[in-house]
Order: structure tokens, then sequence, then C-alpha cells
């Protein structure tokens, strides 16, 4: 149901605004810090406080996609059957991509959000510096193949980071200096050119991925007519607009644990 605040009829093509967009640049900053400190003190900790975070935010992201949902189908004129899909839908993946990061280890839910802030960093850059041709301009104006490309290395830097850090946690900084020269260290870190090689295909995965959550939420917005899918999160719009990304990543990251495991 559109709520009874927003305005009338909307002309075909344009988009229903969620409100007053909060530009108040302090306002985005603050809500940065706080975001920043309560997920690196549930990373921090961990167990049952970082499980808590999860699902509470896959619960606020659950309850802004059932509310693009019936922003499209009062848009679209779904039928109640059509609306019960896309309800039982984002359940599931919501669901899916919670009990995954629930169930991985904590190193792995770290990999995901970097993953993800290294994708959407890189590909901002990239697309704002170098421009050209956009992907899709109906969905989402400002992504821009350059910008994929930018997104594919910032995925890549974040797996080889991961797996640098990751092998001085298990073998320590002395013994992994003290083990050989850095050409061995490149070998046994990142197994050579062929390693390197494999990082980037998986960035491309990974990027192509968070990409692609980021389209289909903005798919759905069009749809709905809003700009954000809510505004708890002051300066940022919603809790789904900030993980949309992440969602696809978490999810192919946590089935791969579940199959190695």
């Amino acid at each position: 149901m559109v709520d009874a605040e927003q305005p009338g009829p909307v002309e075909p093509g344009h988009v229903r605004p969620e409100g007053p967009r909060n530009t108040d640049l302090k306002a985005r900053a603050i809500s940065a810090v706080v975001m920043v400190a309560i997920a690196a003190i549930c990373l921090w900790i961990g167990g049952l406080l970082l499980d808590a975070l999860i699902v509470l935010v896959a619960g606020a992201a659950y309850w802004e996609w059932q509310r693009i949902v019936r922003r499209m189908a009062a848009e679209s004129g779904f039928s109640g059957a059509k609306s019960l899909v896309w309800m039982l839908a984002g359940a599931g993946y919501m669901g899916a991509a919670a009990f995954l990061m629930v169930t991985m280890p904590a190193m792995l839910v770290v990999f995901a959000i970097l993953v993800t802030a290294f994708v959407d960093t890189f590909a901002y850059f990239s697309g704002r510096t170098i421009g050209g041709p956009k992907i899709a301009p109906s969905i989402s104006p400002s992504k821009t193949w350059a910008g994929l490309a930018g997104g594919v290395l910032g995925a890549t830097l974040a797996l080889l980071l991961f797996m640098f850090t990751s092998h001085i946690w298990a073998v320590g900084m002395s013994d992994m200096i003290g083990g050989g020269t850095a050409h061995d260290t490149y070998f046994v870190v990142f197994g050579g050119p062929e390693g390197i090689a494999s990082a980037l295909a998986a960035g491309a995965v990974l990027a192509v991925l968070a990409q692609a959550g980021d389209f289909f939420e903005s798919w759905m917005k069009r749809r709905a007519k809003v700009k954000d899918s809510s505004t708890l999160i002051p300066g940022h719009g919603g809790v789904f607009d900030r993980i949309d990304g992440m969602l696809p990543v978490a999810i192919l990251i946590g089935a791969l644990a579940q199959v190695a495991a």
C-alpha cells in the first residue's frame, strides 16, 4: 500500500522520492561512524553478539524488502499471489544470507564485508574517473563498464589481502619473514602467477555478484518508484541499500564454506 504522505500519480519512467533525501554530510558521517563502530565491536567479540547483529540486519532488510514489494504491487497492480511469491522469495534471500553468515567463521564474514566494500569503492572511483558506456542506464544510470572493471580489481585486491593476512594469522609474521625471501612468500601465500590469475578470476565473479545485487535492488526500487529502501539510516537510506551487494557475495562465500566443511 502506498503511504498516505506520498504525492499523487507519478509520470511513467519517473521515480517517486522516498521523502526528503538527507544530504547532510554531518548526518552521513555520524551514521557511517556508528555503523562501522557497531560492526567492528560485534566482529571483534564474535559469538552470539555477531550472530544477533547479522539476524537484526537481515530482519531490517527484509522489512524494507516487503515494503518495496507493497509499493511495487501498488504501482504495477500485482495480484495477491504474486505479492506472496515476492514476499517468500525475499524471506528466502535474506534468510539464506543470514543463515550462511551465522554459520560461517567470523573471518569469512569479515571477508564478505571487505570484498563488498572494495568493489563498491573501486567501482565508484573508476566509474567517476573513466566514465564511458553505461551497463544498464534504465536500471542504474550511474553504473558503467569502467566501474565494473574497477570493481573486479577491488575484489581481487580484497582477496589477495585476505590471503596475505590469513597467512600471517596462521604462521605469524616472524615465522613468515624468517621462513624465506619475499619471492618465496609470494609463491607460498599467493601461489605465484597462477594463483594471481585465479584470484583475478575469483575477483571477477565476486564483483559481478556484488554489482548484480546492487542492480537487482535498483530494479526493484524503480518498479516501486522509490529512491531508498527506507529512511532508517540518516543520510544513507535504508539497510537494504547498504547490504544489497553483500547479500549474493555472502551467499556464495557461505555456500562454498559449507561445501568445504
